[in-house]
């Protein structure tokens, strides 16, 4: 709803020209909106007239006389601002009385859904549903005053439509001086939509960097409130305000961006350079025996890009099990023996609240 435009305000321009402030001290003083005498008087063009007066006359500042059209005079600011204001005012108080209706009518559900939350203890509020997830993180970065912490597995998935959205949610929340820190996987340097994304948003002050793994999505403000996925394979989140928890749930996030990479475009950082790196994490977790679905969740790959990959490193060390990939690879020095030998550490689903919908930490850092 646009109550500037359902109430006139928009036909107040957004920046004046000289001539309609000489059109409007010519008819304050002369008392007549004759455009050929206002042009003969101020020197100006009959047509630059018509237009000030257009303008003058939607912005409320000048009268014509309803019954001689040459004839007028022209009113305070003040007068006209009163006038434009009147019916915004009303339409307000009755979107203010609508909403408070609304907001009785919903009340009434509120018992029930109480009752329901109490699967959690307060500090641990389980969120059943991804539009209550969007809430409850838009409503968590709109009281943030210091810090979003954002890890977004993935990289090649991000809505081009939703973008625009989310960059302003995220510029809304970086100009209130809040610092925001995101974690991609490496994955997303790929990415021409998260290549935009993050160069625009760093110019408003957020830092990305990428990882080659991450533990899973989570995203926490201020160190007081975190938001985890749930387990159950849902869109829904836990939201974790026991401050140690969330306290630890940022350390853990911590450690990841010290060892992580400052985002970079592969082509910027060297596609090779890249490539080694992702191919790399590929032969440790072949080696560790994990199967090509987890190998993708744990880099942020589809599955058919995974699996070519692994086809190719396959091929290129002559290997026809999994095991003899990671023996070639000591072997020609792209492994170390105790990188073979050590298990995978078991990678959660990435799956859960997404902070920005595509990309945002506001929004990928507030609003999922």
């Amino acid at each position: 709803m646009d109550i500037s435009r359902d109430c006139g305000l928009s036909e107040v321009p957004d920046g004046w020209r000289t001539t309609d402030t000489a059109v409007y001290g010519w008819v304050l003083e002369q008392g007549r909106l004759d455009e050929p005498a206002v042009a003969a008087g101020l020197g100006l063009p009959e047509e630059e007239v018509r237009e000030a007066l257009a303008r003058l006359i939607a912005s409320r500042l000048v009268r014509r006389d309803p019954q001689d059209p040459v004839q007028g005079f022209a009113v305070s600011p003040d007068v006209a601002r009163a006038e434009l204001a009147a019916p915004v005012r009303s339409r307000i108080r009755q979107v203010e009385e609508e909403l408070d209706r609304a907001q009785r009518e919903l009340d009434r559900f509120s018992v029930e859904y109480l009752r329901h939350a109490k699967r959690g203890n307060g500090q641990f509020r389980l969120i059943a549903n991804m539009l209550e997830v969007r809430v409850a993180l838009t409503q968590a970065s709109e009281r943030c005053t210091e810090e979003v912490l954002s890890s977004q597995p993935g990289g090649g998935s991000r809505v081009v439509e939703a973008m625009g959205e989310a960059l302003a949610r995220d510029r809304a929340i970086l100009e209130r001086g809040v610092r925001m820190r995101t974690l991609y996987h490496h994955t997303a340097r790929f990415n021409g939509p998260s290549q935009a994304y993050v160069a625009a948003a760093s110019e408003f002050g957020a830092q990305y960097r990428t990882a080659h793994e991450l533990f899973g999505r989570l995203i926490v403000f201020d160190r007081e409130l975190a938001f985890i996925p749930l387990n159950d394979g849902s869109r829904g989140a836990v939201a974790i305000s026991e401050p140690s928890v969330a306290s630890y749930l940022a350390d853990v996030f911590e450690q990841t961006w010290t060892h992580a990479t400052p985002f970079a475009d592969a082509a910027s950082q060297g596609l090779g350079e890249v490539a080694q790196e992702i191919d790399r994490t590929i032969l440790r977790l072949l080696a560790a025996g994990l199967k090509d679905e987890a190998i993708a969740r744990r880099l942020g790959m589809s599955l058919r890009t995974a699996r070519r990959h692994i086809a190719d490193i396959m091929e290129q060390l002559g290997a026809e099990s999994r095991f003899q990939a990671g023996v070639a690879a000591v072997q020609r020095g792209l492994l170390d023996a105790e990188e073979l030998l050590a298990p995978a550490a078991p990678g959660p689903d990435p799956a859960g609240p997404d902070p920005a919908g595509p990309d945002s930490a506001g929004a990928d850092a507030a609003g999922a």
